[in-house]
């Protein structure tokens, strides 16, 4: 078990100042000076390229960090486009001290109960399986995840498709056809691109941007959901029933579909390996991913020990 240091990390950077040149492979973020030290009451982090290092590990620090902020009351959140329960099997060690935004938001469990949720239309989930399957008969080479609450459906099952989702969805079931999915509340639809998804998946289902949330959620991933779901908005379910302000919140994220997430907090952090659309949008820039940059900066900026 790591063990508590009084030295601190490097701190953040605000977005708007020049970064210093990187040397052997690192990042030289710098961080604001908070004084005094903000008061945050909730703390949400997405995963893949945030909260996870590049072999898509939790740092040892992680842990007892996570145990120092629940002793003072602060509400830790993974914030994934993952399956709730691909998260619960990650942090089962902590489920009961820390909150789940899954599903890049339309599902929110705390301590196995359900905070909230925001489906889809199972009539519209079945209009986007037809939109993908016409896509790839057009020669695009991608599969479709209906993501329900109990499980996710997958038609396609060859073995490159199934090496992508496993990574992402404990419970899954291959179904001969997903467009007779019917017992189950739908919370997504989810296109793995072999490709591009932002040039070519995300651009294919331009007949769902006006009524729905399309996110690019990585660079062979998009979601769907309902047009009020995202990562921001179930972050606000969250403030309102634990009574915490954005000026008590802080986020982090690294990708497209964090973007609504960085509305939701006064102290909203970029990794320094986001998207340049994320890094606009946020407040602050945190150390990459690849350094341990959520861990750091929050220890950082309210002044935790740091772990050795």
């Amino acid at each position: 078990m790591p063990t508590l240091d009084r030295g601190e990390p490097d701190l953040p950077t605000k977005r708007s100042e020049t970064t210093a040149p990187v040397e052997s492979g690192t990042s030289r973020v710098q961080a604001p000076v908070f004084d005094p030290r903000p008061d945050i009451r909730l703390i949400a982090a997405d995963l893949d390229g945030t909260l996870l290092d590049d072999e898509h590990e939790l740092h040892d620090h992680f842990w007892p960090l996570v145990h120092e902020l629940n002793r003072r009351g602060v509400l830790f959140c993974p914030a994934s486009g993952r399956q709730y329960y691909n998260l619960l099997e990650r942090f089962d060690d902590i489920a009961d001290e820390i909150v789940f935004i899954a599903e890049n938001g339309t599902y929110v469990v705390r301590q196995g109960r359900e905070v909230s949720s925001d489906c889809l239309e199972l009539a519209d989930a079945r209009r986007l399986v037809i939109a993908m399957r016409e896509t790839v008969a057009a020669g695009g080479d991608s599969g479709v995840v209906v993501c329900g609450k109990r499980s996710a459906y997958i038609e396609r099952a060859d073995p490159l498709f199934r090496a992508e989702v496993d990574q992402y969805y404990a419970r899954l079931q291959v179904v001969d056809d997903l467009l007779q999915v019917s017992d189950d509340d739908v919370l997504k639809v989810s296109v793995f691109d072999f490709g591009s998804a932002e040039h070519t998946t995300a651009p294919g289902l331009s007949g769902f941007h006006e009524t729905h949330m399309v996110a690019v959620s990585g660079a062979h991933w998009v979601d769907v959901t309902s047009r009020t779901a995202n990562k921001g908005r179930a972050i606000r379910h969250l403030q309102d029933a634990f009574d915490i302000t954005p000026a008590q919140t802080m986020v982090f994220g690294d990708f497209l579909n964090d973007m609504e997430m960085m509305d939701a907090a006064d102290y909203s952090f970029a990794m320094d390996n986001a998207h340049p659309l994320l890094r606009e949008r946020a407040r602050y820039v945190a150390p990459p991913n690849s350094e341990n940059g959520v861990v750091r900066t929050i220890s950082s900026v309210l002044g935790l020990p740091w772990l050795d």
